[in-house]
């Protein structure tokens, strides 16, 4: 699994789309997706699955699809990310920092919270 910043998203893109077209996924609850909202532009698709979610919404996802997890620090898009290895996922990510240092690295007017 590649642990990376958000500033270091676009070269993970950039290499992962050689296996597919890569997503975000993004692990935060509702209520924190209305507060900070990543936009998603032509390098990825972003889709949104609580974490609690995902093991009953894991065949929404596409095992040989680069997947990088996105939550607001980093620690539950970790366990996302390793879960997501764990059943078979060839190419995972962590984006470290979450929502947080997506805000302070790529997009600034992504609101802090």
């Amino acid at each position: 699994m590649d642990q990376i910043r958000p500033a270091q998203l676009a070269d993970w893109l950039q290499h992962a789309s050689t296996e597919g077209a890569p997503l975000v996924l993004d692990v935060r609850e509702p209520w924190e997706l209305q507060t900070a909202a990543v936009r998603p532009d032509a390098s990825f698709e972003l889709v949104a699955i609580p974490m609690g979610a995902i093991p009953q919404r894991l065949a929404e996802l596409d095992p040989a699809r680069p997947v990088a997890c996105l939550c607001h620090h980093g620690a539950r898009s970790l366990r996302v990310a390793a879960f997501l290895e764990q059943q078979g996922f060839g190419t995972v990510a962590n984006i470290s920092g979450g929502i947080d240092a997506w805000s302070r690295e790529r997009d600034p007017t992504v609101p802090l919270y």
